[in-house]
């Protein structure tokens, strides 16, 4: 039985050394070349200085090194952090100063934004990945060179499930990214319990959507490598071209898909599904956001032959919940996001901790084996984030605080109603945002929509609103306001709402209201 990450790849490189393991665009590596491939790389970091503990940064488009870099990191005792390679250098470098990382798997494509961030990297910074003539900072060493090292004599550390794995960074509050840290326990955990709740197999094929520095891409790795079955990675331009995607998951038979909303919908409506044989999928996994059920409902009618689950759980624990779609209403109804995990406990309190009876809005606490350890360096973070119930003079059980409202029905089944910090005050009324958010998406019309707080000159705020329409022939921006009146209260109308093309976005895909806030801000000052 394994008891760290990398030993499943082992475990199978044994059993079914020829089976694949990653696939990317017509490559692939076996289950063998992956266990021989991470061992090299583990003793290459070694040899470079890297030891038991430390941090290695990963800094590349998805690509068969990816896996390779992953697990090799794990290998060598270290903990993998993986960046954005679309964030803007100066964030990189922030999140390489915070972490302590002094070595990074890269390749020459990342060369340019290296070369921006060179004056923020350690001195002694060794790259991994890169020929040493790019003109970047620190040592270089090529792939080439890593495999060479195969047969080098450098012991691999002794690893246990208690050491940290991997750090994901994820945009702070306060604008400061903040890194969540993942155990081989916490990691391991939930691999199990999603390849038992989904009963994934060897001869299954995950799409990995996700980047890898978005939490989402943990199921497609982890479960993928403790069911023994071919992780393929989905790139990055691929999930922006709805047909190019659609192609890819019919000609490489994915069978199981775990996204978000958004690339889904942008699936069904721009992906020619018609033209596509998908008999191979069997499972769609979504989560990250809610799903508009308009659009469930018609992706749900086009692949009657696919089940459906809409998975819940932050980063900081992984998935904790999930609900699998049978049916969708045609009353727009959002769905339930299940009964928490049978590994898993759940509390649902007040503003003042006191649990809440069943059936009323409180904000939902878990205790689960797939929770993180903390955030890296920053204990006033991890002082609000966990709930502390005594259970002796000497022992708590230890509770994350998702931030997330929900309501639990008699069946145990949680009903998401938004976050705790998505809740404003106008005029004295709490106003959930999600709430006009979801009312909006219900208009036929609509095809995306962001509401968000500005705040005023008088010290208030007001809510304020923008939408994508589904065509050009689309509701106005009056008929749309109008319409919300039969749908929120009063309080809950946006004093404005502006038509967009397109919307910001983060590099998960997730809508970026943050940017939407500041532009509205920015034109509420131009026209003051």
């Amino acid at each position: 039985m394994a008891f760290t990450l990398p030993q499943l790849v082992d475990e199978w490189a044994e059993r079914t050394p020829d089976a694949d393991a990653i696939g990317f665009l017509g490559e692939r590596l076996t289950y063998a070349e992956l266990s021989r491939r991470s061992d090299a790389l583990a003793r290459a970091l070694i040899d470079a200085g890297v030891r038991r503990t430390d941090r290695v940064g990963i800094h590349m488009d998805k690509n068969l090194h990816t896996a390779v870099a992953m697990y090799g990191i794990m290998k060598a005792g270290a903990a993998y952090v993986p960046l954005d390679p679309s964030a803007p250098p100066q964030r990189t470098a922030g999140v390489i100063g915070d972490c302590g990382i002094r070595h990074l798997i890269t390749d020459d494509a990342m060369a340019a934004g290296l070369r921006a961030m060179a004056d923020a990297l350690p001195d002694a910074m060794c790259l991994i990945g890169v020929t040493p003539d790019r003109g970047l900072p620190g040592r270089a060493i090529p792939w080439d060179a890593v495999a060479t090292l195969d047969g080098s004599t450098a012991a691999l550390p002794a690893v246990i499930e208690n050491d940290l794995a991997y750090i994901i960074y994820t945009s702070g509050s306060t604008g400061v990214p903040k890194g969540i840290m993942h155990t081989h326990h916490s990691g391991l955990s939930f691999a199990r319990w999603a390849v038992r709740e989904y009963g994934f197999r060897n001869d299954d094929r995950l799409g990995n959507h996700a980047p890898l520095h978005f939490d989402l891409s943990i199921l497609d790795f982890f479960a993928g490598a403790l069911a023994g079955a071919a992780t393929v990675l989905i790139p990055e331009e691929y999930t922006r071209l709805p047909a190019s995607y659609s192609k890819l998951i019919a000609d490489q038979r994915i069978t199981v898909l775990f996204t978000v909303p958004f690339a889904l919908i942008q699936l069904r409506t721009k992906g020619v599904l018609h033209d596509r044989d998908l008999g191979a999928l069997r499972w769609i996994l979504f989560g990250g956001e809610p799903f508009p059920t308009k659009y469930l409902r018609k992706l749900m009618a086009d692949l009657p032959h696919v089940r459906f689950d809409n998975i819940y759980g932050p980063a900081e624990v992984n998935g904790v919940t999930h609900y699998v779609v049978t049916s969708v209403g045609e009353d727009d109804q959002s769905v339930p996001i299940g009964p928490i995990a049978d590994i898993a406990e759940d509390l649902v309190v007040d503003d003042n901790d006191e649990p809440v009876p069943v059936g009323e809005i409180g904000e939902l606490l878990v205790r689960t084996p797939t929770m993180m350890q903390g955030y890296w360096e920053r204990p006033e973070l991890n002082a609000k984030a966990f709930y502390r119930r005594p259970v002796s003079s000497t022992y708590d059980h230890v509770f994350y605080r998702t931030g997330d409202l929900v309501r639990k029905g008699a069946d145990g089944i949680f009903e998401f109603l938004g976050r705790k910090d998505r809740q404003v005050k106008v005029r004295g009324y709490r106003v959930e945002l999600d709430e006009t958010e979801a009312a909006l998406v219900a208009d036929e019309t609509v095809e995306e929509a962001a509401v968000f707080a500005v705040p005023l000159a008088d010290g208030t705020q007001e809510i304020r609103a923008a939408v994508i329409l589904n065509g050009a022939a689309g509701a106005t921006k009056n008929e749309l306001l109008n319409g919300l009146r039969d749908r929120v209260p009063w309080y809950g109308l946006p004093a404005d709402l502006v038509i967009h093309d397109s919307f910001p976005r983060t590099s998960t895909g997730k809508i970026d209201r943050k940017v939407l806030r500041a532009q509205a801000m920015e034109n509420m000052e131009e026209t003051a």
